[in-house]
């Protein structure tokens, strides 16, 4: 496993994150494994080299943390591993149990280190943008969350890139603490990222840590062209048809088949190692149900795309509209 700092941050992260959303329970996902079935994925994570791990406050209400918490602890130490979560998303049915003000935040990061069982987390994120809430609000809570020692940065979540640099310029110009890090949706299936917000990022120092790199397992071959689910999450998660519908993503699976099958490798391999080769991307936010799918993120690592391979990857792409905002 190779680490690299976060950004321009002294933080060093292992160039694979562990998304722990799917863990806790499968109350609101049918795909969710309980404590006992992630463990052996969080351990071999751990034996694997991972130490970035990536969760939420809404994930399973709460649950995720809760399994983050306890399974940490049982393969390695506190100051060996970096643990992220968000905040923003509903987290009961009050007006103030969601969005981005002085008072949600002061109370969800309260909530989310007492379910993780931890005194501060690494990393903190905004999940998504509030256009209820300034953002001169939304940024001095989160300074004064770093100050209280709750938590040593700050990240945000997919927004447009306007608004990721209106948020950066606020705390500058207030003296307050600055995002270090963007998790937003980039994959093969999806690269609007990189008009914008990438190069945002790159010129700024800040770390991107993407979600959904195998676009929730298309890139994978959870689903087929003509529309069959081969898995429990290609068949329940609603999401997906959201974002990948074109008929122009199968092109790019069929490329990504192509270039696998030649290689002799998972399809999966093959799509994680494309964005672990594109500039300024960090470390992408893995989920694993099996450790199968464990197994494919740290060779991906390990594997080396030719510039040949790379560009026959890319050729079969077509622009989107923005997803994965909301």
């Amino acid at each position: 496993m190779k680490y690299v700092n976060l950004g321009a941050t002294g933080l060093r992260v292992s160039r694979i994150c562990l998304g722990m959303m799917s863990y806790g329970n499968n109350s609101e996902r049918p795909w969710v494994l309980d404590e006992d079935a992630a463990e052996p994925i969080v351990r071999a994570a751990v034996e694997g080299g991972i130490t970035f791990f990536d969760t939420a406050d809404v994930y399973s209400a709460g649950a995720s943390e809760v399994a983050t918490g306890r399974l940490l602890p049982r393969y390695t130490r506190r100051d060996d591993v970096v643990v992220a979560t968000k905040v923003y998303m509903p987290m009961g049915e009050g007006e103030n149990d969601r969005g981005l003000s002085r008072k949600h935040i002061m109370s969800a990061i309260d909530a989310s280190l007492r379910r993780l069982n931890m005194d501060y987390v690494d990393l903190y994120q905004i999940h998504r943008w509030d256009p209820r809430t300034p953002i001169e609000e939304t940024m001095q809570a989160l300074d004064d969350v770093v100050r209280a020692g709750k938590a040593r940065y700050i990240g945000a979540s997919s927004m447009y890139a306007w608004q990721f640099a209106k948020a950066q310029h606020t705390a500058e110009r207030h003296g307050w603490t600055r995002f270090v890090s963007m998790q937003n949706h980039y994959n093969l299936l999806y690269r609007e990222e990189e008009r914008e917000m990438i190069p945002l990022c790159a010129d700024q120092g800040v770390g991107v840590i993407p979600w959904s790199p195998l676009a929730r397992g298309v890139l994978a071959g959870s689903r087929s062209r003509s529309g069959e689910r081969h898995t429990t999450r290609s068949d329940s998660d609603a999401f997906i048809d959201t974002l990948y519908a074109m008929p122009s993503d199968f092109d790019v699976v069929d490329r990504v088949a192509e270039v696998a099958a030649e290689r002799g490798v998972p399809q999966a391999q093959v799509a994680l190692a494309w964005l672990l080769h594109r500039p300024g991307v960090t470390a992408p936010i893995v989920g694993a149900t099996r450790p199968g799918h464990l197994a494919d993120a740290l060779a991906a690592e390990q594997l080396e795309l030719t510039g040949a391979e790379m560009a026959r990857l890319e050729e079969p792409y077509l622009p989107h509209p923005v997803l994965g905002h909301q």
